[in-house]
This record gives structure tokens, C-alpha cells and sequence, in this order.
């Protein structure tokens, strides 16, 4: 299960050009806009945003600072009847499924009060069953000598008479959510035509001559970040990142390569998580969310496609992935994917980064 790459401004893809083409910056026409925000002043299971206008497409950023063990998970317009159900698989495991129940969970780790982070997307046709799917990091315990964990889910609200206009992410464990927790709700909608995008562009760097790194150069920090990554791959490839030029051992991953076990990567001095050394000669692209609050590890969720060998007759390679940036004093204000292997990425790769926050 991969996130779906919507276009910050243009909504739904048409495809790899559409995505490249920046379409407009903070003013741009159209594109995700911010129906609704909730910030926790004091402890809480319940962080709601309500009152949310009528759009096809949500997109839900959750900050799950928790202050004893919690796990979040999701409801729409106040309903606690059993009229969810979800599929979840957790660290790259088999898949568990559960029907009839009072909410959709979004994460299956062991509570805790560890930060997490996930990004949903959602379906909101008034008419039809509400369909979403969302990506979740947990922190683990914090430092680089700890891989983060993942869940994914799929879910559905049995609902088929109103759009959404409430989300709440509730805790069903003992503990509370902290004060600082947020939750973000973003609308897109193919008849909008407002200039007050969410997603601000703060770097697009393409390459004009073949080269071994691919550097966003410094841009504004924010609190999230949403990074685009395609690279046209001459020769061996590798795909190793690093946030604000740290190449100490400040790095752990968890990730998963065409639905296989997950692996897992400790104490590095990158993160390889979009990277797979095998497929170095096939043109890649990766698409990321970091929540970026500077006292807190940076975490991120990314999903990756190699194209593999050319032609139709050959099918893509896809990566799934975690990580974690255990800085705890700065914001990342630039990122760099650099190739430590004997080819180069080609001319016309580029890296694009949005945030907001």
C-alpha cells in the first residue's frame, strides 16, 4: 500500500510531469487548503476539528505528542456506532483485518508515550462510503541505537448521507494525548480557486548537468514538510540522505522493498531509506512527509518507485519507509540526497520540497 502522489497545488496526478511542474507557490490557484486545525492547550484523548467545509479530497496531518501510552485512532462526525472497518499490516507484517467496529485504528504499536506522526488521505463523496488510507511512524525509543516503527491501514466509514465535516483522533489506551498535539485537516476540491494553499514551495532544484548530489540548498524551516525526489539514474546509484549536512551517526530506518520482511538500519550516518543499491541503474522516485519540530526527532514517512527494467514487460519496484532524525535542536532547513556509488544521477533529476506550518 503506497500513498497516492497528489500534487501539493494540482490535486490529483496526471502523472510524473504534472508532479514536476510546480503550479504556482503560496499563491497559487486551487490546491490543499487548511479547512481546520486543533491544537491541544492541556492533556486530552480526544483532539477534534470540526466545522470543516464540504471537500472531495482530506488530506489529515496528525502530531501525536502524547504524554503517557496512547494510540490513535479515528472518527468522523461524532459517530461511536460500529460502522467502521479497517485492514492494518504493522512493521511489514501480514495483514489484520476488523469489521464492526466503533472507530478506524491508525496505528497498531504498543501504546506509549513516544511522539508519532501520520499522514491520511481520505475520499469524501457525500454519497459513497468515506475511503481512507494512512501512513504511520512512531518514534521508538528515542536516539539513532532505535529503529522507528510503521503501521499502514486502509480504512472505511459506512456513511453514504453526509460528507465529512468532523474528524476526531481519539485515544482508546489509558493514557492522554499531550498538550502540543495537533491535528491538521486539508481540503481539496476540483472546483477551488482560492490562493491561500497550505503547502508553501520553499525549494525546487533541478539538475543541469549529470552530478553526484542533489541539494535543495537552505530553505525556510517549517513545522511540515512534504519532499518530492526523481532522479534519472547514469550508471550505479545510490540514494543517501542527510538533513542540514549532519554526517554523524544521528540516523535510523526501518523499510520494506516489494512487500518483503521489513530491514531495519541503526546509528547511520545517512539515511538510505528511499535507496536500494541493486536498483541504482533505474531511474527513481520518492515521495516523503516530515513532521519538523525542532525539539522533538524528525520523522518521516516515505514511499519509493524504481522503474526497473524498461518497458511494460517489466514491472516497478516500490519501497516503503520510516525514519528518524534524532537532532532535537533544529529545524531541517535543507536536505541532501547524495550518490556514493560510481554513477550519476543525470541531468534533469530534481528535488522539490513544500512545508507549512
Amino acid at each position: 500500500m503506497s500513498l497516492p502522489y497528489l500534487h501539493p497545488y494540482l490535486g490529483l496526478s496526471n502523472g510524473l510531469n504534472t508532479l514536476h511542474a510546480a503550479g504556482g507557490g503560496a499563491g497559487g490557484i486551487g490546491g490543499w487548503v487548511e479547512l481546520g486545525r486543533t491544537t491541544l492547550g492541556g492533556t486530552s484523548d480526544n483532539i477534534t476539528v470540526s466545522s470543516l467545509s464540504d471537500k472531495r479530497y482530506l488530506m489529515v496531518l496528525v502530531d501525536g505528542q502524547s504524554s503517557s501510552g496512547t494510540r490513535p485512532n479515528i472518527r468522523l462526525n461524532g459517530d461511536t456506532g460500529t460502522n467502521y472497518s479497517y485492514r492494518y499490516s504493522s512493521n511489514g507484517g501480514g495483514d489484520v483485518t476488523a469489521t464492526s467496529q466503533a472507530k478506524a485504528e491508525v496505528s497498531n504499536h504498543a501504546p506509549s508515550s513516544i511522539p508519532q506522526f501520520n499522514v491520511i488521505y481520505m475520499a469524501n463523496y457525500s454519497s459513497k462510503e468515506k475511503l481512507g488510507i494512512s501512513h504511520n511512524i512512531s518514534q521508538n525509543t528515542a536516539g539513532a541505537g532505535t529503529a522507528p516503527s510503521r503501521t499502514e491501514t486502509v480504512f472505511k466509514h459506512a456513511q453514504t448521507s453526509n460528507p465529512v465535516d468532523e474528524v476526531t483522533v481519539y485515544n482508546d489506551q489509558a493514557g492522554d494525548w499531550a498538550s502540543g498535539a495537533e491535528v491538521v485537516v486539508l481540503g481539496w476540491d476540483p472546483a477551488d480557486s482560492h490562493t491561500n494553499n497550505f503547502w508553501e514551495e520553499l525549494a525546487s532544484v533541478e539538475l543541469g548537468s549529470p552530478g553526484d548530489n542533489l541539494s535543495s540548498g537552505t530553505f525556510s524551516a517549517k513545522k511540515y514538510l512534504w519532499v518530492q525526489v526523481f532522479t534519472k539514474n547514469s550508471g550505479t546509484n545510490n540514494h543517501a540522505i542527510r538533513f542540514n549536512g549532519d554526517s554523524g551517526t544521528n540516523y535510523a530506518y526501518r523499510r520494506n522493498l516489494d512487500g518483503g520482511s521489513d530491514s531495519t538500519e541503526i546509528n547511520g550516518s545517512n539515511d538510505a531509506s528511499i535507496s536500494m543499491s541493486s536498483l541504482g541503474g533505474f531511474n527513481l522516485f520518492a515521495n516523503m512527509f516530515i513532521i519538523n519540530s525542532a525539539s522533538q526527532e524528525k520523522l518521516h514517512i516515505s514511499h519509493t518507485v524504481f522503474q526497473n527494467t524498461a518497458g511494460a514487460s517489466n514491472a516497478p519496484r516500490r519501497r516503503e519507509a520510516v525514519g528518524k532524525w534524532t537532532n532535537t535542536s533544529n529545524q531541517i532547513t535543507s536536505i541532501l540526497v547524495y550518490n556514493n556509488e560510481t554513477g550519476d544521477y543525470d541531468t534533469g533529476s530534481f528535488i522539490k520540497v513544500w512545508g507549512a506550518n
